[in-house]
Parts: structure tokens; sequence; C-alpha cells
């Protein structure tokens, strides 16, 4: 919570340094929802996991915890970001690699393609489906894809209540529930949530075998297998 001009300390209004303890408070079962894309990950035994839109590592952090996980590229265009991930980083030294650029250019050969709370920054299903086709020819065969991120369903009451769920977990986290509101509108700005099923036939379309593999409130984790 990236596009080719995304940059966190705008877009959630937090300090770098804060963003890791901030994002918890922000994000309905943040550690379970990594932990279940970590697994996926690595039940392929990978050698080389690119991190879509890694920010601070969080995600690369826990991926270089399992067992059976060799190295993890981390992708982002924010520079401030991929500093705090270096630093986060250090200990697990050369499996884990930086580069500044875009999930847009061009995706080298690999094992697993992973992101966390990173592609709802693309604005339309299209441009999604040329994503998850490109992440698709980059995966060697018996790979896999692991989406951890938000999705909506498209009409009310449904989306209602899935609002209102993110909210009263704000609240619980101890922000106040005008402020959480209006942050939901801020993100909303640059944010675009799709219904579950519309994500998951968009990876299919590309070829995916998909399946849905944890669940909290609006947060999801969709695995995607080729082969």
């Amino acid at each position: 919570m990236g596009c080719m001009s995304h940059s966190v300390r705008k877009h959630l209004g937090v300090d770098i340094d804060a963003y890791d303890d901030q994002i918890r408070r922000f994000i309905p079962g943040y550690e379970a929802m990594l932990c279940a894309a970590a697994g996926a990950v690595a039940s392929v035994q990978p050698g080389l996991v690119l991190d879509l839109g890694a920010g601070t590592g969080g995600l690369s952090e826990v991926l270089l915890r399992e067992d059976g996980v060799g190295h993890v590229e981390l992708l982002d265009v924010d520079p401030e970001m991929l500093g705090r991930a270096r630093s986060r980083l250090a200990a697990f030294g050369w499996r884990a690699r930086y580069r500044e650029r875009s999930f847009f250019d061009p995706l080298p050969s690999c094992d697993a393609v992973a992101a966390s709370l990173s592609l709802h920054h693309i604005p339309t299903i299209e441009a999604k489906r040329a994503l998850y086709g490109r992440v698709f020819d980059a995966l060697w065969a018996g790979g896999i894809f692991v989406n951890a991120d938000a999705t909506m369903p498209s009409e009310s009451p449904s989306r209602d209540a899935l609002y209102r769920r993110w909210v009263d977990h704000m609240v619980a986290c101890g922000i106040d529930e005008p402020d959480a509101w209006r942050h939901l509108d801020e993100w909303a700005k640059e944010d675009t949530y799709l219904p579950l099923d519309v994500e998951m036939a968009a990876m299919a379309d590309a070829g995916f075998r998909v399946t849905c593999v944890w669940r909290e409130g609006p947060m999801g984790v969709v695995v995607g297998r080729k082969g």
C-alpha cells in the first residue's frame, strides 16, 4: 500500500520509518496474510522469487525465513522503501537483491512471483490481465504466482459490510473512526479493489490454476499455479 510514480510516504501519509508499525493498524490480518502468502510460495521450493512492489521488504523477510526459498529479488519504484528493505534484510546477505524498477518493466525468468498490497495500484482489469500474462510467461514450468491484496465486491450490501469490517479493524487498533473513513477515501484516489472472482478469473485467463488460500475481511491471498 508500485506503480510508475507511487510514493508510499505521500499515499499513506506516514514516514517510511513508521510504515511497518502503521501497516498493521491499517490492514486486517496483516501478519497472517504474509505467512499464508510465503507458505504458498515456499511450497514450490523456489530458487528465485520476484517480490513485486516490495516496499520495505515485509513479505520478502517472511519469504527468506521459509525453508527452501533461495533468492528473493525485490522490485519497487520507491527508493526510500528499497533503502529501508536493504537495512531490514541485511542479515540475509546475497539471498536478497534489490531493483529500483516497476513491475511493468520486463520480468526475469523465475520460479515464483509474489506481491503484497501492491497490485491494487493497477487501475484497470485490462492492465492486470496484461501483467498476469507477463507473470505467467516469466515463470518456469511448475512455478507459482501469489497475490496478497484487498478485494471488494462490486455491489452493496456485501461491499459496505467489508468496508465496515475494515474500519472496525482500524478503530480496534486505535484509529478514530472518522480518520479511518478518511484514510479509505484518500486511498481510493490511487487504489482499485476489484471483486475476488474477477481477480481469480483474470489469473485463470492468463493460464493459471487458481485458488484463494486465505481470507480475512477484505484481504485475501490468491494463488496461481503454472502447469
